[in-house]
Formats: C-alpha cells, structure tokens, sequence
C-alpha cells in the first residue's frame, strides 16, 4: 500500500486550483480598479466641463455675451467628442490587456497542469 504524502498533496492541490484561482482573482480585480478608475476620471472631467460651461453660461449678460457662449459650444462639443473617443479607447484598451492577460495565464496553468499530471503519474 502506498503511503498518503499531504505535503505533496496540498503542493499539487495548490499549484492545480488555489494557485491559478488566486491569480484569476487578482487579475479581475486588478482589471475591476483600472475600468472603475477610468470611469471615475472620465466622469469628473465631464461633470467639470458641465459646471464650467454652467458657470459660463451665468456670465451672459448680453447678446454679444449669448453669441460667444453660442459659438464657444462648438469648441466644448469637439472637445467632449474627442474626449469621449479617448476614454472609449482607453476601455477597450483595458479590456484588450485583460483577455491577452487571461488568457498568458491559462497557457501557463495548462502547462504546469499537465507537468504537474505527469509527474504525478511516475
């Protein structure tokens, strides 16, 4: 009868579903913070945009004042456009990072899986 080895048990345990889980779980969460981040900044600058535009809208004191609110709106427009395809970018950058990351990670676990099985099997 064989003798039950736990050390080598729990190292093969470990090394098959706690250790990749764990890495799994911290590069979601890793990518969880990164996404939320981008939001929170990507929200601030709008909110600051609205309350400036707000505030420069409480200036107008005149028609001449109305104009040149009026035709700065097309500049505020660009800029959110232009802002709003950056911050799309930077997501699907973050999401790209992620899958390529995930999926460096399975190769890994997949490999030392197998090496792991075949030691096991000697």
């Amino acid at each position: 009868m064989q003798n039950f080895d736990t050390k080598q048990f729990t190292a093969q345990f470990e090394s098959l579903f706690f250790g990749p889980a764990r890495a799994y779980a911290t590069l979601s969460v890793d990518f969880a913070e990164k996404l939320a981040n981008a939001q929170l900044e990507a929200g601030r600058a709008y909110t600051e945009t609205g309350l400036a535009q707000l505030r420069t809208l409480l200036d107008v004191k005149d028609a001449e004042g109305l104009r040149a609110y009026m035709e700065g709106q097309q500049k505020v427009a660009k800029d959110l456009t232009e802002r709003l395809k950056g911050d799309a970018e930077k997501v699907v950058s973050l999401q790209q990072d992620f899958v390529q990351q995930s999926q460096k990670l399975t190769e890994e676990n997949v490999k030392q899986a197998t090496e792991t099985a075949t030691k096991a099997a000697k």
